[in-house]
């Protein structure tokens, strides 16, 4: 299908996709005139609910070219807390020389309000980075690999090899503190520097990463030129080498791709685990990214796209789950208008 210019996105959306089965290479149920067309698409065995991993705070607000002051990251997690959003990830322990926004790290991560029930992952680089993290109140870490060379020196200053044997530091570490550790695999299905990836790669360090006690693998569509087609050649290869419970999505909508790839995932997903959940992530209304990548989906498109299939979002038990959708699209334009 090839690269998909912005202006085609309202016309390439998910019912389109569906109708004119341009990944599957199956003849997809039309819906009778009483149905919504998610509920045939859930008796073949979609997941019956998804999970959001909300990144904002970190990987929306961190290439931000305005400082965000802490009080605001504070209050917008304390925000997204009460939402009933079972994962948050708070904020990125790396050097401020690197990425000036997340400078505030420790003041962030021990001022917010830490809800029962709702997990505060931090991004650590490396062991230096995890300690820091750990110090501060941190309960679980995440590690960002990359299935590209060029972009893991660019962006992590270190060839594949050499950030494994950094992440295997800070895995040890968390291992003997009883700290979950959940990896990330940078340019999944394309990098800005080397173009195209091959699935076997992305594999391979996916293998790797979870191999080493990674218990989830998030595989990003960092520069958002990914395709259903290509969405689907990549996770059939980590499916191969890593548990189907163990797999997440992370899409860039640089080309108004993203939510017909989330679709793809939930589709392949399903066809091997039927009965659990996608666990996706998700930015409210930032840009995000690493330099040169797209901004990530919105959660609030992800909430008005998975009822759509007839999904349900996990939510946090302690908090309202009837006021999450509200409360969501209440945040944007409070950020906005906090910070700009």
């Amino acid at each position: 299908m090839g690269n998909v210019p912005s202006a085609l996105k309202h016309c390439l959306s998910y019912q389109h996709l569906l109708k004119e089965q341009l990944w599957i290479g199956e003849a997809a149920p039309q819906p009778t005139a009483l149905q919504h067309p998610g509920q045939e698409l859930l008796t073949n065995g979609f997941p019956e609910f998804v999970k959001i991993v909300e990144v904002g705070p970190r990987d929306g607000l961190q290439n931000e070219k305005a400082v965000v002051p802490t009080d605001v990251k504070i209050e917008l997690i304390d925000r997204l807390s009460r939402t009933g959003l079972p994962v948050i990830e708070v904020t990125s322990f790396v050097s401020s020389k690197w990425v000036p926004q997340m400078a505030d790290h420790t003041e962030v991560m021990r001022g917010i309000e830490q809800y029962p029930g709702v997990r505060y992952p931090v991004l650590t680089p490396n062991i230096q980075g995890f300690h820091s993290a750990i110090s501060a109140g941190a309960t679980e870490v995440s590690v960002f690999g990359a299935a590209s060379e060029s972009f893991s020196k660019m962006n992590i200053n270190c060839s594949i090899e050499e950030s494994m044997e950094k992440f295997e530091d800070v895995i040890k570490s968390a291992r003997k503190m009883d700290i979950p550790v959940r990896g990330y695999v940078s340019c999944a299905l394309g990098c800005p520097y080397e173009g195209s990836i091959e699935p076997s790669k992305v594999a391979e360090v996916s293998k790797r990463l979870y191999s080493l006690g990674c218990y989830e693998i998030s595989l990003g569509d960092t520069i958002g030129v990914g395709t259903p087609g290509s969405m689907k050649r990549m996770l059939e290869a980590v499916m191969e080498e890593v548990p189907v419970t163990a797999v997440a999505v992370h899409c860039h909508d640089t080309y108004g791709q993203a939510l017909a790839n989330i679709l793809t995932a939930l589709q392949n997903r399903s066809r091997l685990h039927p009965h659990g959940s996608l666990n996706e992530v998700a930015a409210v209304q930032c840009q995000g990214a690493a330099p040169m990548c797209g901004g990530g989906v919105e959660t609030l498109q992800r909430l008005h796209f998975a009822p759509c299939l007839l999904y349900k979002a996990e939510t946090c038990p302690h908090c309202q789950k009837e006021g999450a959708r509200v409360s969501i699209a209440d945040n944007p334009p409070w950020l906005t208008a906090t910070f700009l």
